[in-house]
């Protein structure tokens, strides 16, 4: 079956970021596109694998992913694309079959293959995704066993080794930031901006107990979004002026080519507190004025700061990587074995009814004029022989030919 597997691959290192998107199929769509493909491609097994930098497609089929599969295959799957986006996608796909395709996928799991490397998040969303896959009845006896055995080495390489211990990314080592500096849940923090890096910072603090929000942006209807799933107050970027309920923390990120927030307006966010406040600014360029961490109390946590963090954790989590490949080729030996085993078990599943119909053939034709002549104790002593030894001949191959195929 390993000469069968087959995985396409569309990453951050083979295509933009923005040509993956393109390759993203929206959740109602998918259960009828994918069954339709599987059936045209005469696919035994798929498994569809959608992330916000990568798309795979697992496959299990007899057949050869070359450059004439690979356009039948975006053809069907994508037929508003043009012919020009079909023989880009071909061009750049990234196939790996057979063990290399086994070996691709527990590095994704073990997140090595990662834009960052080290972020846990994959293992849920290739977990979610053999879900979501099995449940439109795509995939089958092989995807199931290489998922489960790659959740299990992601998850002995998350215990094992550091790679995921110190975090890189700009939100958790913001909040790691904050949660250090012993800021009081109930704090007033006021977000300035609702973008996808304040929404995630917004939430990841909500998930934490922080509790008294107040988002202002320059659309009002984004700001409202965000205040809702906060349980807090959504305001315009031009009342930031007036503002007069305090701060404890805020928290920029806009797109604004100049400083956001002058001296004067934070004076007004002050209200005249003296108490040392915290100040997080994840924009570039910043959006508070430099004149302000220069002379006022406060704790100042720039996105420079954090990406120079970041980048001494990704040194430390590259060191293990090493670690993590011995981990991952020795997953790879064992699964061979697991899927020699099972392809064993599969062979196999005829003998327990060949074995019922001999038994059958004896009693009922060949031996049948002398078991009827048996006594009542004599024929209940046969049944248990033949009930013995039809279990024998059920277990003893299975055994053998699995410590013959171990033994080579």
């Amino acid at each position: 079956m390993f000469n069968q597997f087959h995985i396409i691959a569309f990453t951050h290192r083979n295509v933009d970021l923005s040509d993956i998107g393109t390759l993203h199929i929206a959740d109602e769509n998918q259960e009828e596109r994918l069954s339709q493909l599987k059936a045209f491609m005469q696919l035994d097994e798929m498994m569809f694998l959608s992330t916000c930098n990568r798309v795979e497609f697992i496959l299990v089929a007899n057949v050869n992913p070359d450059e004439q599969f690979l356009t039948t295959f975006f053809n069907t799957l994508y037929p508003s694309f043009t012919d020009e986006q079909i023989q880009f996608f071909v061009e750049r796909s990234e196939v790996h079959s057979s063990t290399a395709a086994v070996e691709h996928l527990l590095s994704v799991a073990a997140s090595i293959d990662s834009m960052v490397i080290g972020e846990r998040e994959i293992i849920t969303q290739v977990r979610k995704a053999f879900e979501e896959s099995k449940r439109m009845q795509l995939t089958g006896d092989f995807i199931r066993l290489a998922i489960r055995h790659t959740i299990e080495t992601a998850k002995k390489v998350y215990t094992e080794t550091s790679i995921a211990t110190k975090p890189v990314s700009v939100v958790s080592l913001a909040y790691h930031r904050l949660r250090d500096l012993n800021v009081p849940l109930d704090a007033r923090v006021i977000i300035v901006g609702a973008g996808v890096t304040n929404t995630n910072m917004s939430k990841f603090l909500k998930k934490h107990g922080f509790k008294n929000f107040a988002v202002f942006n320059r659309t009002e209807s984004k700001a409202q979004a965000l205040a809702k799933e906060l349980n807090g107050q959504a305001l315009s970027i031009a009342e930031l002026s007036t503002y007069t309920k305090g701060f404890d923390v805020m928290i920029a990120c806009t797109g604004s080519d100049h400083h956001l927030i002058s001296p004067s307006i934070y004076q007004q966010l002050l209200q005249n507190e003296e108490d040392k406040k915290v100040v997080i600014d994840l924009a570039l360029p910043q959006d508070i004025d430099p004149s302000i961490v220069e002379n006022n109390k406060l704790t100042h946590i720039s996105v420079e700061y954090l990406q120079k963090i970041s980048n001494e954790n990704l040194k430390e989590r590259s060191k293990e990587i090493q670690h993590v490949e011995e981990i991952i080729q020795e997953a790879l030996f064992e699964f061979k074995n697991i899927e020699r085993v099972r392809s064993v078990e599969l062979a196999m599943r005829a003998v327990p009814q060949k074995v019922k119909e001999i038994k059958s053939n004896a009693i009922n034709d060949i031996f049948k004029e002398e078991i009827d002549e048996l006594d009542e104790k004599s024929l209940e002593l046969l049944n248990k022989v033949i009930g013995y030894m039809e279990k024998k001949y059920m277990s003893v191959p299975m055994i053998m030919a699995k410590e013959i195929l171990l033994k080579h």
